[in-house]
């Protein structure tokens, strides 16, 4: 990964890109996503006391709010299958569920138990009616009875009162459809596109060195020393000159696909919100690369037009030089045009080669204007390298140099040259290949501009619910019992791991059960050699960053990770918590391996042997924040390549599958063994499920040691609770595992056997067991004096001290 702030610092400057608008109304989704439960509680408790003096509205969609979060809200709207179960007053959220027969326990965050108070799986254990025996009581039955409620009928009386005009705000109504004036929106455009310039400053260097020598190498192969002027022959070669420096200046505007395909997502989400109009955004894009073309095409005909011996006036020497300028400016144009159309690398890519060669095919030196079938003359007449490879050879042929005639004719040599290619010996064919070239300059640019003011990303989210989902929704919803035979493979993982039907409401039946139930299945066909990894005095450190220099900073080194010890150990679950930019993921990637650059120092050992990179990669499994997988392959296959390329060559195949098998069980991927990984928030499998397909792909290697990088980020509380059993079992399994973990709800953070806990700078300050409801961690923070900062149930949610 490129150097750069952590993934919570960059979910905070999203947070912080939205705040800066003078907008009164905040809609805002997940936005704690990948944030430890500190920061989460800063953030929302800026927005809460902004929101109150502004007189403004804010709508926050959290994922496993910690209760402390929880309690900054004024508002609880809450959702199930689509229907409003609750919305108001955050006091009588609790009190509305227990006039329904539910109660929240002592240790249990309000917002699990609002996450899960609907669900048929986990509702039961809320039940607190002894009088009367527990049924599942659907969504629908919610929603009715909550507009009997004293707050749903305040609601209902409320908007039963019209509104009256005369006491709206004038603000509330814009006029303008964009914040600043047109000028003030195209000279912010103008000033970021300087500076991503200045930032990817390598890739137009490296264009320009690239350009550099490929015309040094063309003048060699062309030199002047060898090139004659003597016949049609001679003239042919010079043409093919000309038209392979067509070729390199509009192969040196390919990279604008990739250039503008990078920027698209953050254009595409500021247009959506009204930042600018799309031509504020493409006209920069176009001006400002303007030098930048004049300086590639000042290397290209420096070098070569006096080196390969083109007509010496320098009358025509400028004519080249601006005709390749227009050259260059209308495919980088067209490259442009090509990815907003497109708007996706390998399309955009596949696309661009492809007109690459049609225009090289209809151009007319590949296969002269007279040998073109009528039925693809329009292909020449449209393609710009014709009007180039015109205009080239008319500047040169009509020249000083070849105005010499040949015995046998009567015309000068030039026009002989041009006419044996198709090429009208006319001079104002200069010019009518410069106006056609700018033509299309003015014409990709507009396509561009219209591309990216009516199109939107080539990805766009479609959801789709299959058939078994939808029932699964409809039983919620309205109650009816779903009979087994129509839940199918899916919806006995999906649905059932356990039967809380019972009514009862003892801890021990709670979610925190459900986190640590497993199979109790250690042994598998595979054996594995159990492995602890210890680790003193880490540190680690990258060279300083020019900025901070710059600042008057002395020092040469960066230290991300300050004398960094401890040990995890093999059937032990180790969460790594802090908060962010703490160093979690870097003290993980140092211990894993994955660090190639910058200084590491201390020592690490594998069960006391000192550790080498390349036989640990062989022992050791790392699961990746963001999951990764083919979309076109199905959950098992995903399984079978990743075991047949990291298994040793002596497994044969069928033991192979009998592991594949188990795994799968393991982590409760068998009901889905043939189901499409798809896309991500389009098609296939969910978020959990690919984070435990993210574990699974680990697993068939056969590990002893096992590294995750927040596996419950992005997943609300029950959705973590299934990915954490499928992590517990693994634990259970004899394997060394390791967590780095935002914002865990109390059963999820209660399922771990130990704590690593970091501070921001690079530091542990907590190393050691939990114990049960924690007690070693309460007792250790009592031990500093802090436990009067600390409640009963927020204690855990924090997960992180500064």
């Amino acid at each position: 990964m490129l150097r750069g702030i952590s993934g919570g610092q960059k979910k905070r400057v999203t947070t912080a890109e939205m705040l800066v608008t003078p907008g009164r109304a905040l809609f805002m989704d997940e936005i704690s996503t990948g944030l430890d439960s500190s920061t989460t509680f800063q953030i929302v408790n800026s927005i809460r006391q902004t929101i109150h003096i502004i007189g403004g509205t804010a709508v926050i969609a959290l994922l496993q709010p910690a209760p402390e979060t929880y309690e900054l809200f004024d508002d609880i709207i809450l959702l199930s299958d689509g229907q409003v179960v609750y919305n108001g007053p955050r006091e009588h959220v609790l009190e509305f569920f227990k006039s329904m027969g539910f109660k929240c326990p002592e240790r249990k965050g309000v917002a699990d138990f609002l996450q899960e108070v609907t669900s048929r799986k986990d509702q039961g254990q809320y039940w607190i009616n002894s009088d009367e025996t527990y049924r599942y009581v659907p969504v629908k039955e919610f929603a009715e009875a909550f507009q009997s409620f004293h707050v749903g009928q305040a609601i209902k009386s409320e908007l039963a009162v019209p509104f009256d005009k005369n006491g709206s705000h004038p603000a509330a109504l814009k006029t303008s459809q964009y914040g600043a004036s047109m000028k003030e929106l195209l000279k912010a455009n103008i000033n970021r596109e300087v500076l991503l310039m200045k930032r990817n400053s390598f890739v137009y260097i490296f264009k320009a060195t690239q350009l550099t020598i490929m015309a040094i190498i063309a003048m060699t192969v062309f030199l002047r020393i060898n090139m004659h002027h003597d016949s049609v022959t001679d003239g042919g070669i010079y043409m093919g000159a000309l038209f392979f420096g067509i070729l390199m200046i509009m192969f040196n505007g390919l990279a604008e696909v990739g250039l503008t395909i990078a920027k698209l997502p953050v254009f595409f989400k500021q247009r959506n919100l009204l930042f600018f109009p799309a031509w504020t955004y493409t006209l920069p894009s176009w001006l400002i690369k303007t030098p930048l073309s004049l300086l590639n095409v000042t290397i290209w005909v420096g070098i070569t037009y006096y080196g390969i011996g083109f007509d010496p006036n320098v009358q025509r020497f400028f004519r080249q030089f601006l005709l390749l300028f227009l050259m260059n400016e209308a495919s980088s144009g067209l490259f442009r045009f090509i990815a907003g159309l497109a708007r996706h690398q390998v399309v955009s890519s596949t696309l661009g080669s492809f007109c690459i060669l049609i225009f090289m095919l209809t151009g007319g030196f590949v296969l002269a204007r007279e040998n073109v079938k009528k039925w693809w003359i329009w292909g020449y007449w449209i393609s710009p390298l014709m009007y180039a490879q015109n205009a080239l050879s008319v500047n040169e042929f009509l020249g000083h140099s070849w105005n010499k005639t040949i015995p046998g004719f009567k015309e000068p040599l030039g026009n002989l040259v041009l006419k044996s290619r198709g090429v009208f010996p006319d001079t104002k064919w200069y010019w009518i290949g410069a106006g056609a070239l700018l033509g299309y300059v003015l014409l990709f640019n507009i396509l561009y501009t219209v591309c990216l003011t009516f199109l939107d990303p080539f990805d766009s989210n479609q959801p789709t619910v299959s058939e078994e989902t939808l029932k699964i929704k409809q039983a919620n919803l309205t109650g009816e019992v779903l009979e087994a035979s129509s839940r199918g493979r899916v919806n006995n993982s999906t649905i059932a791991s356990r039967d809380t039907e019972d009514g009862s409401n003892d801890e021990s039946t709670s979610n925190h059960a459900t986190v640590n139930s497993s199979p109790g299945k250690k042994g598998m066909v595979l054996p594995f050699v159990p492995l602890s990894i210890t680790f003193d005095d880490i540190k680690y450190s990258v060279d300083m960053p020019q900025e901070i220099k710059a600042q008057g900073v002395a020092e040469s080194r960066l230290e991300l990770l300050k004398g960094i010890s401890g040990s995890f150990r093999p059937g032990v679950l180790t969460a790594l918590m802090g908060v962010s930019g703490a160093g979690k993921t870097t003290l993980m990637d140092v211990l894993a391996g994955r660090k190639t650059s910058g200084y590491i120092e201390g020592n690490i050992t594998i069960s006391g042997y000192p550790k080498k990179q390349e036989t640990f990669a062989r022992v050791s499994g790392y699961c990746e924040q963001n999951d990764i997988h083919s979309p076109n392959v199905t959950v098992y296959e995903s399984l079978a390549f990743s075991s047949w390329l990291r298994l040793p060559a002596n497994v044969d195949s069928s033991t192979r599958k009998m592991f594949i098998d188990e795994v799968m069980e393991l982590v409760e991927l068998s009901p889905l063994r043939d189901a499409l990984v798809g896309l991500p928030g389009v098609s296939g499998l969910s978020t959990e499920q690919r984070k435990r397909l993210t574990i699974a792909v680990e697993l068939v290697a056969n590990p002893s040691i096992i590294f995750m990088d927040e596996p419950t980020s992005g997943l609300d509380a029950r959705a973590a609770a299934i990915v954490m059993r499928a992590i517990r079992n693994t634990v259970d399994t004899g394997r060394t595992v390791v967590c780095t973990i935002h914002q865990p709800s109390i059963d999820i953070f209660e399922s771990f056997d130990e704590l690593f806990l970091m501070k921001r700078g690079g530091e542990e300050i907590y190393v050691g067991p939990l114990g049960r409801h924690s007690c070693e961690l309460i007792r250790y923070f009592e031990l500093l004096k802090m436990s009067e900062r600390l409640k009963t149930v927020t204690i855990l949610q924090h997960g992180c001290w500064k």
